[in-house]
């Protein structure tokens, strides 16, 4: 199923309801998530800032670290999280790939990818948390690549759409991957806000005790 397609079969099955969010996702989620993948609130300051400390707090406790991979979030999943005095403990660092060569050669997303899938897909962002995992010494790694707008949006891929990935590390196997996308509502900095929410929100989701 393209990303269109998945959209429209979401926006037909939710039109009655105004959300400013539709999130497509093949990951099976337990059933308190199931209501999160469709949320009406653009996140604050406040609320990014506490979501970070709960997912912080999870991985010290845990002992382990994350590595981020950013482009149309431009590293503000970085910077909350690294507004947390002591992140040091559990933050081990984040990637800026803006660009496609930035995603090439700080991250090492084949060529193939971009071409095929381009830059926002499911694809490249699954590449981005492989790439993240290899140049850090981090156990957990997320991506977001996406189109916040107001411009560069297309019938295909229009203004708003935005891809996450996630990724753990196994110590004799490979990596464990997930994503999905998402559709957005709201002007660029709603589009950027909600984007950082959902990254830490679905990786809380993952690895935070039951």
């Amino acid at each position: 199923m393209s990303v269109r397609t998945a959209i429209n079969d979401l926006t037909s099955r939710y039109r009655l309801l105004n959300l400013t969010t539709l999130c497509v996702s093949d990951r099976p989620r337990k059933s308190s998530q199931m209501a999160e993948t469709l949320k009406k609130d653009i996140p604050d300051d406040t609320a990014l800032d506490a979501l970070a400390k709960r997912l912080g707090d999870v991985l010290h406790r845990q002992h382990q670290m994350l590595v981020t991979a950013e482009s149309c979030t431009g590293g503000w999943v970085a910077k909350v999280l690294t507004d947390i005095p002591g992140s040091s403990a559990w933050f081990d660092r984040g990637f800026v790939t803006y660009t496609n060569q930035a995603k090439q050669d700080m991250l090492g997303v084949p060529a193939v990818v971009l071409e095929n899938h381009g830059a926002v897909s499911e694809q490249t962002v699954q590449a981005m948390v492989r790439g993240g995992l290899n140049h850090s010494q981090a156990d957990f790694s997320l991506a977001i690549s996406g189109i916040a707008g107001p411009g560069g949006g297309t019938a295909d891929k229009p203004v708003g759409l935005v891809c996450f990935g996630w990724a753990q590390k196994r110590e004799a196997e490979a990596p464990r991957v997930w994503s999905t996308h998402c559709l957005f509502s709201g002007d660029r900095d709603a589009v950027r806000r909600q984007a950082v929410a959902t990254a830490l929100q679905e990786l809380l989701d993952d690895i935070a005790p039951t």
